[in-house]
């Protein structure tokens, strides 16, 4: 993927992504926005397993099928 031989390169990259799901599994660090608000922060992995994020933002995307 493009976007992480960019990032292995030493730039920074910010992605807003429909694919939250997805997006999650390959990002460093991710910041959940609501009205404009951070409401959650973490790494991928960690906000992808947080069973906050998951039922507020992720729904069944939020579900681990890996």
């Amino acid at each position: 993927m493009q976007t992480r031989n960019i990032n292995k390169a030493g730039v920074s990259v910010i992605m807003v992504e429909q694919n939250a799901r997805r997006c999650l599994q390959i990002c460093d660090r991710g910041y959940v926005l609501d009205h404009g608000t951070t409401a959650y922060s973490g790494t991928g992995r960690s906000l992808s397993n947080d069973p906050k994020v998951i039922e507020l933002y992720l729904g069944t995307l939020g579900q681990n099928t890996d």
